[in-house]
């Protein structure tokens, strides 16, 4: 008779550890800088080694053909599969919008303020203004070629926004809601984690105008008009395996592929002329 494992005891395990090495970091690394950066690397590390290999993980800034950068996000799930180029200057990785599946904010608290142009902001409302930068940013979509056939540009892809976090000392669970409700339109936040609390998920109403064939706008619009319809958490036991298991979820079954990338509008800025007949 053939051996069975028991699932909940392995995710169990899983959990400790990436909560064990977390807690580590925020524990005995002193600097800001350093706890920080320790953090997000550690994120990093943990979606790596789980994610499937059609997905790259990194720090990195988002460019756009246009020259627009986002803002230094912490941390970037982007395509490995269809993404052409992804160019890195002094350590820092420049990702091209078009490849991007996801962005998330990395604190060591979802409880905290930031001081940004001398206004105080939370670290939630942090985190939609960085998601807001790379959602904001111009995505091409081109033509492939499919089984020998011509298809389409297809529409642009969702990009998943979130924010991660070792602990949460927000005291009310109706405070955090209050929070992540009111960001909106393009800040708005998909999904994220607390290690020792809960992960979480917003769930919206709303749909993409299938009639407009401006692919920019249509996906803008969709941000713009869509509303929260409820926020679920998870308990924090599970926190991580949930959060992993919605993830992959949105990745390969909401969002699939990213659409293929207008090499020609990125060729302009050198001034060049793709030919595309061969």
């Amino acid at each position: 008779m053939a051996s069975k494992v028991i699932l909940k005891d392995l995710f169990s395990a899983l959990q400790l550890q990436m909560s064990a090495q977390l807690s580590t970091n925020r524990e005995f690394i002193l600097h800001p800088g350093s706890k920080g950066d320790s953090l997000e690397d550690t994120w990093i590390e943990w979606l790596r080694k789980y994610l499937p290999n059609r997905y790259c993980v990194d720090k990195a800034i988002v460019i756009d053909s246009t020259g627009q950068l986002s803002d230094q996000i912490d941390l970037v799930i982007y395509d490995q599969q269809y993404t052409p180029f992804v160019l890195t200057q002094n350590g820092i990785h420049y990702i091209p919008a078009e490849g991007v599946y996801a962005v998330f904010e990395v604190k060591p608290d979802l409880n905290g303020t930031v001081n940004v142009s001398s206004e105080s902001i939370s670290y939630i409302e942090y985190a939609g203004r960085k998601i807001e930068s790379v959602r904001k940013l111009k995505r091409t979509s081109t033509y492939i070629i499919d089984r020998g056939e011509q298809r389409p540009p297809r529409p642009l892809t969702k990009i998943i926004g979130g924010i991660l976090a070792s602990t949460n000392t927000i005291k009310k669970n109706e405070t955090l809601e209050n929070h992540l409700k009111s960001l909106s339109g393009l800040k708005g936040i998909d999904m994220g984690c607390a290690v020792d609390f809960g992960a979480f998920i917003i769930e919206h109403d709303g749909q993409e105008d299938i009639k407009n064939t401006d692919i920019l706008s249509r996906i803008k619009d969709y941000y713009n008009s869509r509303t929260i319809s409820g926020i679920e958490f998870s308990k924090a036991d599970v926190s991580l395996v949930s959060f992993f298991f919605q993830l992959t979820r949105y990745l390969q079954q909401s969002i699939g592929s990213v659409a293929a990338i207008d090499m020609s509008e990125y060729a302009k800025a050198i001034k060049i002329e793709i030919d595309e007949a061969l």
